[in-house]
């Protein structure tokens, strides 16, 4: 807004609050409203007081004149300055936000001297972290979960007023006016979860009772998208003509064949290196310290598929098309829905599937489940010193990827091995 010269407010990169009329917001009395104005980021945001003048020669260099109650309001005006300038200094971390947000929290902070950090400017920070770590699709998890809590709280909230109730009325919220799932629900809780850990890591809040001290989140239920052996030799088998077909088939054989390798992780492999892959799970990256590579040995029968669609410049996979990762994703599921259908598959089958499947064959095999973690890219909670020794955990991996691929080449070779551990696991449960 235009501001007389007399009243001139210049932003400040320090957003040091000052006193303001705007000669152009008029009551229809002829009155003026007190404003508090915000400099932050050479943009300004105002915040209206209860104070108002009855023309604007009664406001002077910041002050209140020609008026009998001038000491009064001046008075009041100034500590009200002095508690918002209070709850400035409490940020750590100003840059972090823009001035409208600053706006809002001013507006919505209630006790000067705390940590005056939002979830949505938290929220925020960790997403634009996400894409520029190129997990983009978790990014837009938490952006979604950001909206739904933004709506709810009707704005910017501050970490430290969200309490046990606050956290409880979320849910309700999402439940009764999103009408979303208790899955997705509880996708939503974690998410809520995880900014505020992140909060508090960061050190931007403390709370003397956490606000998820009374509310469980419910675990997501296990997805059953293994598939049969039986199954899996018929797409293994097939030889489709359709390229849609032909790429959804060897997806998904190139996934189990690779220990059940993740398509985003599996369209960023270089396999002109060697014959074997080297990777970080971009779901795990940045996670954690110590984040675990994982090697596999390239299998024989993967080596033809990679052959057929590897861009020999660039080493990865290149099916000739320039959809975005999510579009991918959705034309490969679409896709994989029709070669099920051709093959009259009875059970669900999408890419996931593979993963799950080749978990599901080395566990009835006997492979030790530290052993299944690694080739899946699963962090070890086992104790003791051998997820460290890579070399051993690369070899043992590569062994239990061999004989799942044998059991599927020569699945009658094991059939009495398997029915025998299956009678061994029912007597001891």
């Amino acid at each position: 807004a235009k501001i007389a010269n007399f009243k001139t407010y210049q932003p400040d990169i320090s957003a040091e609050p000052k006193l303001a009329v705007t000669p152009d917001k008029v009551a229809k009395d002829g009155s003026h409203k007190i404003r508090i104005a915000l400099g932050h980021k050479s943009v300004t945001r105002y915040i209206v007081t209860r104070f108002k003048i009855d023309h604007l020669s009664q406001f002077k260099n910041g002050q209140i004149v020609k008026r009998p109650d001038a000491a009064i309001i001046n008075t009041k005006l100034r500590n009200l300055l002095n508690e918002y300038q209070e709850k400035l200094d409490s940020i750590r971390c100003i840059q972090m936000y823009d001035c409208r947000q600053l706006r809002e929290i001013l507006i919505n902070s209630t006790t000067a001297g705390h940590t005056a950090a939002t979830f949505q400017a938290v929220a925020g920070s960790y997403i634009t972290e996400l894409i520029e770590d190129g997990r983009g699709n978790y990014a837009k998890l938490l952006e979604r979960n950001c909206r739904y809590f933004t709506e709810f709280t009707k704005g910017e909230f501050l970490l430290s007023d969200i309490t046990p109730e606050i956290i409880h009325n979320y849910a309700r919220f999402l439940r009764n006016t999103k009408r979303v799932g208790e899955t997705t629900i509880g996708m939503m809780m974690s998410r809520t979860r995880t900014i505020i850990n992140r909060g508090v890591k960061k050190q931007l809040v403390k709370y003397d009772v956490s606000p998820f001290a009374y509310y469980s989140i419910k675990s997501s239920p296990v997805r059953e998208v293994d598939i049969t052996i039986e199954n899996l030799l018929k797409i293994k088998n097939h030889l489709p003509k359709e390229k849609k077909l032909r790429v959804a088939r060897d997806l998904f054989m190139l996934s189990f064949y690779l220990g059940g390798i993740n398509l985003a992780d599996l369209l960023d492999v270089d396999f002109r290196k060697t014959d074997k892959i080297e990777y970080i799970r971009k779901k795990a990256r940045n996670l954690k310290l110590g984040e675990q590579r994982i090697i596999i040995t390239i299998h024989e029968d993967a080596r033809p598929i990679i052959n057929d669609w590897m861009n020999r410049n660039t080493g990865k996979l290149d099916f000739g098309y320039k959809f975005t990762y999510s579009n991918f994703y959705r034309y490969l599921t679409r896709s994989l829905n029709t070669l099920a259908e051709e093959l009259k598959i009875n059970q669900k089958v999408v890419y996931y599937s593979a993963r799950k499947t080749f978990a599901q064959f080395a566990s009835e095999l006997g492979i030790p489940d530290g052993v299944i973690d690694y080739c899946l890219g699963h962090s070890d909670k086992s104790k003791g010193i051998i997820r460290y020794y890579t070399k051993v955990r690369q070899k043992q991996a590569e062994i239990a990827i061999n004989r799942v691929i044998d059991y599927v080449n020569n699945p009658d070779k094991y059939k009495d091995y398997i029915e025998m551990r299956a009678d061994v696991m029912m007597m001891k449960g």
